[in-house]
C-alpha cells in the first residue's frame, strides 16, 4: 500500500473512533439528559398519555387537567387564570417550564419514584385507565393570595408593577405570593403549538415583564425598610429604644457635598432624637449618621445575618429545589482602598445607594422580628398525596433558616415596628383586634422616575403570637405609595388571619 491510501486509511479510522466515542458518549452520559429533555417532543407527547396530579391551594385546583378528543390526551388548566401565574409558573407542550410545574414535575407527572409503586400496579392491569400523577398542596391561604391580586391589581395610585408576599411567621409557610402584572398560563398550555409561542413571545417581548417574579427575582431599593436593619445593629451595640442619636433638617456624610434630607421638614428637624422616634417618624439624617458610625462592616454583616447576599436560597419543597430567589444586597459601602465610603454609607443606611431588596427578603426580615428574632425557611408545597389521596408522601416540617437577632433585639424591634403602625407613617397597616407592626419605606428610583413605594410588617394575635408577616412593593408608584403599600399589606394580613385553615 503507498503512502497516501496509508494516510487516507489513518484518517478514516480515526474519524471512525471519534465517531464511536461520540455515540458512546451520547448512550452513556448523555442519553438521560435528552430523554427527559423539555424540548424532546416524544417525551412530552408520552406525557399526556398520564393526567397530571393537581396543585391545589386551600383545597381547591388551581391546576388541573381536562381530557380531550385530540392526540394529546389531557389538557393543562389553570382555573384562576393570572392570579397564581408567578406560583404555579405554567406547562406547556413545546416550551420549557417554569414554576411549581418545574419544581415538582416528576410528581405531577407520575414518574417520580415515589411513586414508582403506582406505576407498578399499573404493569399488572391488564386493562383500565393508569394512575393519574401525584397531587402537591400548596401553602398558600386562598383569602390572602385573592387579597393580594384584588389589591395590587386595583392600588388606589394605579400603580401598575408591583409585588406582595405574606409568610406564616412561625413556620415560613408562604399565605400569598403575587407579582404585578401578571399572566394568564393558560395561553401557554394550548395544545395550538404555534399558538402557545405565540403567547410566550408576546409576554416576554411586552416591556412590563409580565413574566418576571417580582416577589422573588427581583431586587430593588428598598428606602427606608433597610431601617429595621441598621437599628438592629445598633441595638446590638449599646444603643437602647431611648437612646439619643443624632439628627436634624439635614445631614452631610464627609467627602460628600450632598445632603440627605428628611421626606419633609417636620420629620426630626431637632440636633438629636432617639433611636425609637427615629424608626417612628422614618428620620433619614438620624439614621444615616446612625449608619456611618456604626461601620459599614457591621451594617453589611448584620444584612447577612438576616439574609442578604444568599444565593441559594429557593422555595418550594423543604427538601428540594424550588422556585429560585434572587440575591439581596448591600453594595461595597468602601472606598477603593478598603476604607469606609461615608457617603454611600450614609446612602446605605436609608436604603438606597446600591442596597437591593426582593420583596421576600423584606417579609423574612418582618418574620424574624415577630417571631423572636428567627427566621424560618419560606415554603410553597405543604403536602404531596398520591394519584388515590389517601397516601401521603411529603408534608412539611417547619426549618430553621438563621437566628439574624437575639430574643431581646427582636422584642426592641417590635416595639418600634408597632409605634410606626400605631402613630407614625404604617397606620394604614392597623387590624383591629391586632397588634401590627411595620415599617414604611419610599425608594428613590432616578432621574424621571417615580419612587418606589414598601411596606414590611407583621401581626401578632392577642396572645403575642405571630399569625403573618408581609411585604408589599409598589414599583414606580410615586407619592404616597408606601402608605398605599402598608394598606395593602393590612388587606393581606387581615385575609391570613381569616383563613387559618386555607393552608
Amino acid at each position: 500500500m503507498n503512502a497516501p491510501l496509508r494516510r487516507v486509511g489513518v484518517v478514516v479510522l480515526v474519524l471512525f473512533g471519534l465517531l464511536f466515542m461520540n455515540l458512546n458518549w451520547i448512550q452513556a452520559y448523555k442519553a438521560d439528559e435528552y430523554r427527559t429533555s423539555d424540548y424532546n417532543g416524544r417525551v412530552q407527547v408520552a406525557e399526556y398519555d398520564r393526567k397530571r396530579g393537581n396543585i391545589e391551594a386551600g383545597g381547591t385546583p388551581v391546576a388541573t387537567s381536562k381530557e380531550t378528543n385530540g392526540s394529546l390526551r389531557y389538557l393543562r388548566t389553570y382555573p384562576a387564570g393570572p392570579k397564581y401565574a408567578h406560583v404555579l409558573g405554567f406547562k406547556p407542550v413545546n416550551l420549557g417550564d417554569a414554576g411549581i410545574e418545574r419544581a415538582e414535575d416528576d410528581f405531577l407527572a407520575g414518574t417520580s419514584d415515589q411513586l414508582f409503586a403506582d406505576r407498578f400496579r399499573d404493569m399488572l392491569r391488564v386493562t383500565g385507565e393508569p394512575s393519574g400523577g401525584g397531587n402537591v398542596l400548596l401553602s398558600i391561604s386562598k383569602r390572602a393570595q385573592d387579597t393580594a391580586y384584588k389589591q395590587l391589581a386595583e392600588n388606589e395610585l394605579g400603580a401598575t408593577k408591583g409585588a406582595a408576599i405574606a409568610l406564616d411567621p412561625r413556620t415560613g409557610a408562604v399565605q400569598a405570593l403575587v407579582s404585578m402584572p401578571s399572566f394568564d398560563p393558560n395561553s401557554l398550555a394550548s395544545h395550538d403549538t404555534s399558538a402557545a409561542s405565540g403567547a410566550y413571545n408576546k409576554l416576554e417581548g411586552d416591556p412590563a415583564g409580565p413574566l418576571r417574579n417580582r416577589a422573588l427575582g427581583e431586587t430593588l431599593p428598598p428606602g427606608s425598610t433597610f431601617k429595621i436593619v441598621v437599628a438592629a445593629a445598633a441595638l446590638e451595640n449599646g444603643v437602647t429604644k431611648q437612646t439619643m442619636i443624632p439628627a436634624g433638617p439635614s445631614y452631610t456624610a464627609p467627602t460628600s457635598g450632598t445632603p440627605i434630607r428628611n421626606a419633609v421638614p417636620s420629620i426630626c428637624p431637632e440636633d438629636e432624637v432617639t433611636l425609637m422616634n427615629a424608626v417612628t417618624e422614618s428620620c433619614n439624617t438620624g439614621f444615616a449618621q446612625l449608619g456611618v458610625r456604626l461601620g459599614a462592616d457591621t451594617v453589611k454583616e448584620k444584612a447577612r445575618q438576616f439574609g442578604f447576599e444568599q444565593e441559594d436560597l429557593t422555595v418550594g419543597h423543604l427538601d428540594e429545589a424550588g422556585l429560585p430567589v434572587a440575591a439581596s444586597r448591600t453594595g461595597d459601602m468602601k472606598n477603593p482602598d478598603g476604607g469606609d465610603d461615608p457617603a454611600g454609607l450614609a446612602q446605605s443606611s436609608i436604603g438606597q445607594f446600591d442596597v437591593r431588596m426582593t420583596p421576600l427578603q423584606g417579609a423574612l426580615i418582618a418574620a424574624a422580628v415577630a417571631n423572636n428574632g428567627t427566621q424560618m425557611r419560606p415554603y410553597l408545597v405543604q403536602q404531596l398525596l398520591g394519584p388515590d389521596r389517601t397516601t401521603n408522601y411529603y408534608t412539611a416540617d417547619p426549618k430553621q433558616l438563621r437566628q439574624p437577632i437575639s430574643g431581646q433585639v427582636a422584642n426592641d424591634l417590635r416595639d418600634m415596628m408597632v409605634n410606626v403602625v400605631t402613630e407614625g407613617t404604617g397606620r394604614n397597616a392597623r387590624i383591629d383586634g391586632y397588634t401590627v407592626g411595620g415599617k414604611t419605606g419610599t425608594a428613590q428610583a432616578g432621574e424621571n422616575t417615580d419612587d418606589h413605594g414598601w411596606f414590611i410588617g407583621f401581626a401578632l394575635d392577642k396572645d403575642g403570637k405571630p399569625v403573618s408577616a408581609v411585604c408589599v412593593m409598589l414599583e414606580s408608584a410615586g407619592q404616597g405609595g408606601s402608605a398605599e403599600a402598608a394598606r395593602i399589606a393590612g388587606q393581606i394580613m387581615r385575609a391570613a388571619i381569616a383563613d387559618p385553615g386555607g393552608r
